[in-house]
């Protein structure tokens, strides 16, 4: 016979928990080191944004010293990345995926993430910021955060029943969070790239970490919404024809450039991919040069995330847009992720999802333009990363676009069901692409003595 089922003792329960002083130690160690990633990502904000506003103030009054400074820079910064700190490169988020696969050991683990990866990534991906490429922070904000988190095993005592996988998804959240100040986008983000395999324990630790992280946010930046509060009027059957315009648009668009990240990371047997692999600096030269020139053909709306740009649109400021934006900003982001540096993808991809809404509306003559700028910025990003719940969450959340709920995640949604159709997803292929580091490097013939065994000099 089957005992009854008794209800919780809540008075025993308490006794049991304040006496396990060591469980509250170390619930307090994972709280202080997610405040600890909110400041990360606040001093990385802050120092991303100087470096930024420092490129602009040297070549605004003289756009033609980018094309000096812009190669000089993205050479320094991949000859320092590929020396020291190889784990830095890129995005970020394929790290931390790699990171989390259950084949990875503790050991193995710091070649993708660590506390030292994380303060190398915040300055190097500044940076990029001060070469004036097409990068975000945001991606590589989820590098920095799970670095932070995971340093915090350590002190954990064996028992926390908190496992690495745990502390690097948690950190990679409160990146987002932090970094957009969307936690919802962070919770999200979480459970679309890292929930697999996870203990359902893991998501006191994950919302503990938003929590914290972003706290340390608004508390210097302010409660503020990312790209302000957008006016949308009904949005009635006028206006499925450009919504699907844009939909289908941001989908190709979005789709191509999570290939041709792809293609060019993993690299093909053509001769660009072959000369990129003997002479990495100066192909990340000839990379920094065309973004320079692409920079300078657009008045430098090309440069950087594209936030302020973002902005304009959103505002109505329609003649801020050059012509040919959405191309130039394309190339100008493929080029500065495939020159080798860190840096991310998601603050260009709404940038250039927000041009593409732009040009949709004016090409039709349709008056929500608003609407359709912030339907591309979903479909965009949904597009290229693959994440449509990221995707229109984190758009909603930076446009307080509640009113468009139903449109931003039909317009993610069918966007990047249009990507898949074009390339597999990114992060995943790039995480596999990472994994290989983790393989025995092949052994040349100038390593092999003359019977093919390994030489006594290595």
């Amino acid at each position: 016979m089957t005992p009854p089922h008794h209800e919780p003792d809540f008075l025993a329960n308490v006794r049991r928990e304040l006496s396990d002083t060591r469980a509250w130690v170390d619930r307090l160690i994972v709280l202080a080191y997610a405040a600890a990633a909110g400041l990360f990502i606040v001093g990385f904000t802050l120092l991303s944004n100087a470096a930024l506003h420092q490129f602009e103030g040297l070549t605004g009054p003289r756009p033609w010293l980018a094309l000096v400074w812009t190669p000089a820079w993205v050479v320094a910064i991949v000859w320092i990345t590929q020396r020291f700190f190889p784990g830095a490169a890129g995005s970020g988020i394929p790290q931390v995926t790699a990171a989390m696969d259950p084949s990875v050991e503790p050991g193995p683990r710091k070649l993708f993430v660590s506390l030292r990866l994380s303060c190398a990534k915040l300055v190097l991906t500044s940076g990029s910021m001060l070469a004036g490429l097409s990068v975000g922070r945001e991606g590589p904000a989820v590098q920095v955060g799970a670095g932070v988190m995971l340093h915090a095993r350590r002190w954990l005592s064996p028992r926390s029943g908190i496992d690495d996988r745990a502390l690097l998804a948690a950190g990679g959240a409160a990146g987002i969070a932090a970094a957009f100040n969307a936690p919802l986008a962070g919770v999200v983000f979480c459970i679309e790239q890292f929930w697999r395999g996870l203990d359902s324990r893991a998501s006191s630790v994950v919302i503990g970490a938003i929590v914290l992280a972003g706290l340390m946010a608004v508390s210097v930046f302010g409660n503020f919404t990312y790209f302000g509060v957008i006016r949308v009027g009904a949005l009635d059957a006028d206006l499925l024809l450009p919504a699907a315009g844009v939909i289908v648009a941001s989908g190709l668009l979005g789709g191509l450039m999570a290939r041709l990240l792809v293609v060019s990371m993993t690299g093909l047997p053509d001769r660009v991919s072959r000369w990129r692999a003997r002479h990495p600096l100066r192909f990340a030269a000839a990379c920094g040069f065309a973004v320079a020139l692409i920079g300078w053909v657009s008045g430098g709306a090309t440069s950087g995330g594209g936030e302020a740009h973002t902005r304009e649109l959103l505002a109505g400021q329609a003649d801020q847009q050059p012509g040919l934006f959405v191309l130039l900003k394309f190339v100008a982001t493929w080029l500065s992720n495939w020159s080798g540096v860190p840096g991310g993808i998601f603050a260009p991809s709404l940038s250039i999802g927000a041009g593409l809404g732009h040009d949709v509306a004016v090409l039709l003559g349709h008056p929500a333009t608003p609407a359709l700028i912030a339907m591309g910025m979903a479909g965009f990003l949904a597009a290229a990363t693959q994440a449509p719940l990221t995707a229109f969450i984190i758009v909603m959340e930076m446009v307080d676009g509640h009113a468009m709920v139903l449109s931003l995640m039909a317009a993610a949604m069918l966007a990047s069901l249009v990507s898949r159709l074009l390339s597999r997803p990114l992060y995943g292929a790039l995480a596999e692409l990472q994994l290989l580091r983790l393989m025995p490097r092949p052994q040349t013939a100038a390593e092999a003595g003359p019977s093919g065994e390994a030489g006594a000099a290595r």
